[in-house]
Order: structure tokens, then C-alpha cells, then sequence
């Protein structure tokens, strides 16, 4: 089985912050980075402050699977840090999924829409 593509370690979280750009919406924040390596890599960062760990852990897993659907839709050679917002918790899959798409398409990363 494939490891999913993810930034896991602390400093490429803080080099993502530094160097990367950030455009926000009502509920996610998504910051990119060009990277040398082909391919996309994603981090999510859920707070504590939007719920306790089960709320959190949906809201990695939906986000992941957004991911996993629209790769191929995505420009390839960036890292991709999205950060929760507290009101996105409890919207439907589909609400998620438009706000992540939208601020891919404000970052210029999205091939086909």
C-alpha cells in the first residue's frame, strides 16, 4: 500500500508559514510552497480550539480525501499546508470541498476548472 503524500514534521510546517503564500476563506486557510521534488504533498493543522480530537480528525480525514480526489487536478511540485478554521466544523462534505477548490483556483494551482 502507498503512503499518503503529507508534510508531517514540525520545521516543514514552519518553512511552509515562512516561505509559503496564504489565501484564506470563511472556512480554511491554504498555504503553498513550490518544492523541488514532482508530485503534491498536504498538511493539515486542526486546532484545539475548533473541537476535541474526534472533531479534528474528521475534519484531517475529509480534507484528506479532498485531496485524494482532485490531485490530479492540482498543478504538481507544491506542498500545501491547510489550516481549519472553527466554522468549518459541522458543514457538509461538499461546502469543504468547494472552499478548498476555490482557494486552490486563487493560488493559480488548479488545472482544469
Amino acid at each position: 500500500m502507498k503512503r499518503f503524500p503529507s508534510v508531517k514534521k514540525n520545521p516543514e510546517f514552519r518553512e511552509i508559514y515562512e516561505k509559503g503564500k496564504a489565501k484564506a476563506d470563511r472556512y480554511l486557510v491554504l498555504y503553498v510552497m513550490k518544492r523541488e521534488q514532482e508530485g503534491c504533498r498536504i498538511g493539515i493543522s486542526t486546532s484545539k480550539k475548533i473541537g476535541n480530537s474526534v472533531v479534528r480528525h474528521r475534519m484531517a480525514r475529509v480534507l484528506r480525501e479532498i485531496f485524494r480526489l482532485h490531485k490530479t487536478d492540482i498543478e504538481q511540485g507544491h506542498d500545501l499546508v491547510v489550516v481549519v478554521r472553527a466554522s468549518a466544523v459541522g458543514q457538509p462534505f461538499q461546502v469543504i470541498e468547494k472552499s478548498y477548490l476555490h482557494l486552490l483556483q486563487l493560488h493559480g494551482l488548479l488545472l482544469c476548472h
